[in-house]
């Protein structure tokens, strides 16, 4: 396993530690036009379960 010979610096460290930044996730519109929530990209809407042009909650379908 590696180990630091040298302790680094307060400075250096500050400055690695100053990239690590959050960012806002990207959020998109649900295609339910009666729905029309936020939710994250390639999921399904959690208020009415559309994914996509989809309906992803399955519908049992009775003869």
């Amino acid at each position: 396993m590696a180990v630091p010979k040298r302790r680094m610096s307060r400075s250096n460290t500050r400055a690695r530690r100053a990239q690590w930044k959050t960012s806002a996730p990207t959020l998109v519109t649900c295609a339910n036009a009666a729905c029309r929530a936020k939710h994250l990209p390639h999921t399904a809407c959690p208020s009415c379960g559309q994914y996509g042009p989809r309906s992803a909650r399955r519908q049992v379908v009775e003869p």
